[in-house]
């Protein structure tokens, strides 16, 4: 029973608009599933992915307008990777991000993979990362009805970096409970004399299956607000599995949320003890299971059982106006 890799990586933003043109003008994924935050249905929650919206390759926002700017620090995710194919992309990148003004660093190594660093208009921390043909968790399929040329477009989801004060609790959490291996450790780019960064891994392996752990001590909490990470889901396989790894969280004595179902994928939601929230989704039914693949994220969805109250949610979501 294996944990497959990063299923998708949920952000806030205070500005919606803003979001879907960065996120599809800009980066060319494709609105997936325009929903609602289904624990608080006056706000949205749009989820970004590849060609098909498959699992390993969304980010998703909650909308909360007039939301504070996040103060960084430790109990973060910090980063969040977006594959690419090869290091050739990633020269591509860096000519789009000069164009259209994005903040970004110079191509780097981390994790002896080649990395272009940027950040979107918010402050969120992403990091492209070419696959170069690396074994492991199957890339997606990027999304052709985009100015970016297929062969440089964006396929997944890549490693999370999370910083912690102390590394030693989150790390039991991921290798005794959650079943990934320590597979190795790369210095950190951000500046000298700065903590090694240790890499985890789960199912078959690669970029998108890793989460990267920094220890800084010398950093305060962080402070969530726009730009920031609010948690990192990890893919199971179907229900089956789901109903087994709910057994073993609970055995294992960590406070969860118990079974939730999204509709889309069945989740479950717990903290490790340096305070990030982990969750646990499944890969079925996904999001076609609404709306055919040709159509996904061009109206509202709600799931079956919140459909008797769309009327009433509509009323009180904000006008939301998204151009294509």
């Amino acid at each position: 029973m294996n944990l497959l890799g990063i299923h998708h990586v949920s952000i806030l933003t205070g500005k919606a608009e803003k979001n879907f043109e960065f996120y599809t003008k800009i980066l060319g994924m494709r609105l997936v599933k325009k929903g609602v935050n289904q624990d608080d249905t006056t706000s949205y929650h749009l989820f970004y992915g590849d060609a098909k919206g498959n699992p390993g390759t969304e980010l998703t926002f909650f909308d909360i307008p007039m939301l504070a700017k996040t103060h960084p620090g430790v109990s973060s995710i910090t980063s969040t990777s977006l594959r690419v194919k090869s290091s050739a992309s990633l020269e591509y990148w860096k000519e789009r991000f000069q164009q259209f003004g994005v903040e970004h660093e110079e191509i780097k190594k981390r994790a002896n993979r080649s990395t272009l660093a940027f950040e979107d208009f918010e402050g969120t921390k992403l990091i492209l990362v070419a696959d170069d043909n690396e074994e492991g968790v199957a890339p997606g399929e990027a999304w052709s009805e985009t100015d970016i040329p297929v062969e440089h477009g964006i396929v997944g989801l890549g490693a999370v970096l999370l910083r912690v004060r102390d590394q030693q609790p989150t790390a039991h959490v991921l290798t005794n409970i959650l079943g990934f291996e320590h597979v190795g450790s790369y210095p950190s780019v951000d500046g000298e004399g700065l903590p090694d960064v240790d890499v985890f891994s789960t199912g078959e392996g690669g970029v998108g299956a890793e989460v990267h752990i920094q220890e800084r001590k010398d950093l305060p909490k962080e402070r969530i607000g726009r730009g920031g990470v609010h948690h990192v889901a990890f893919r199971i396989p179907n229900e089956e599995e789901y109903d087994k790894w709910a057994e073993l969280i609970q055995r294992a004595g960590l406070m969860n949320s118990g079974k939730v179902d999204r509709f889309y994928f069945k989740a479950l939601y717990f903290r490790e003890q340096n305070g990030i929230l982990f969750e646990l989704s499944t890969d079925t039914p996904g999001f076609d299971v609404d709306e055919s693949v040709d159509s996904l994220g061009q109206n509202l969805s709600l799931p079956p059982f919140m459909e008797h109250q769309r009327e009433e949610i509509e009323r009180k979501l904000r006008p939301l106006t998204l151009s294509e």
